[in-house]
């Protein structure tokens, strides 16, 4: 295996290289356009990528390359923990999406609003939109802008006031971060500023405050900190499955009830724990 890392701004892992279908053509893109991708999207062919996408990588977010074939990658993503691999979430990704790890790996930023432009230098030209979550390696300050080390050994510049340390932070963190995205559609598979679902959301959002947390619903149920459901608070997790079933749902508890990105054809949403949530209500843990 060689470790290499993401080097466009949002790349979707697949269950195989063919798993994706003629719409899902700017997803695999060599310079996709996640953008695209989700607005052509409508809620039927959302539901078809159940069985086909599994979670998305982030800029500069590092992978372990397992195997190559025919112009696609099986990766392992080490900073989304999963009981699939102890090494980190399995899949598949284009290969064109790869490239060499940044040259530094020492004190951490992450996008810490929706979408934030790379810069070529500060007030410089656009390089690209990075994903809210994306963590990147600071090597200098200047006039309000962050130095980043990128992919490939190139460099380029972030508006401070786009960024946050990567460090620990409490349940008001997590709220307010994660209700950035009231409104966003769900998305299957989804981690980034595009589109979320449930687990993406935690994910995501854990990962701008330092937490590594498992990648899926039923993984961050059974390897996070468990507690009594009537003792729960602001900022700790809900978790929900049928009897006899695992884990299918995961959500922020809030002031309100639950902020969550609920399911394919809805969209993220802050509201109180209706009856039918009740019922499949199994499980809490505090971050």
């Amino acid at each position: 295996m060689k470790l290499a890392a993401a080097k466009v701004p949002v790349s979707t892992v697949w269950t195989s290289p063919d798993a994706p279908r003629d719409i899902d053509g700017p997803a695999v893109a060599a310079v996709p356009d996640v953008a695209e991708w989700a607005k052509s999207m409508d809620t039927e062919t959302r539901l078809g990528l159940h069985g086909r996408t599994l979670t998305q990588l982030l800029f500069a977010e590092p992978v372990l390359v397992r195997s190559e074939r025919d112009g696609w990658s099986e990766i392992l993503a080490p900073w989304q923990p999963s009981s699939a691999d102890e090494l980190g979430y399995p899949g598949w990704v284009p290969s064109s999406h790869l490239g060499e790890l940044p040259g530094s790996a020492t004190d951490p930023v992450a996008v810490s609003v929706p979408m934030a432009t790379l810069l070529a230098e500060p007030g410089g030209g656009p390089l690209m939109e990075l994903s809210f979550a994306t963590v990147l390696a600071s090597t200098d300050h200047a006039d309000g802008f962050t130095r980043v080390a990128l992919p490939d050994g190139a460099q380029g510049w972030l508006a401070d006031d786009a960024l946050r340390a990567v460090s620990p932070g409490g349940a008001e963190d997590r709220i307010r971060l994660g209700s950035l995205f009231l409104g966003l559609e769900y998305l299957w598979g989804g981690t980034s500023a595009y589109g979320l679902d449930c687990s993406g959301l935690v994910h995501a959002v854990s990962r701008v405050l330092g937490q590594r947390v498992p990648r899926d619903a039923h993984d961050q149920a059974n390897m996070l900190e468990r507690i009594p459901v009537d003792e729960v608070r602001p900022g700790d997790l809900y978790f929900f499955a049928r009897p006899g079933q695992q884990v299918h749902h995961v959500g922020f508890v809030s002031p309100e009830g639950m902020l969550h990105a609920s399911e394919t054809g809805k969209r993220l949403e802050n509201e109180p724990l209706l009856p039918t949530r009740l019922e499949t209500l199994v499980a809490a843990a505090r971050l």
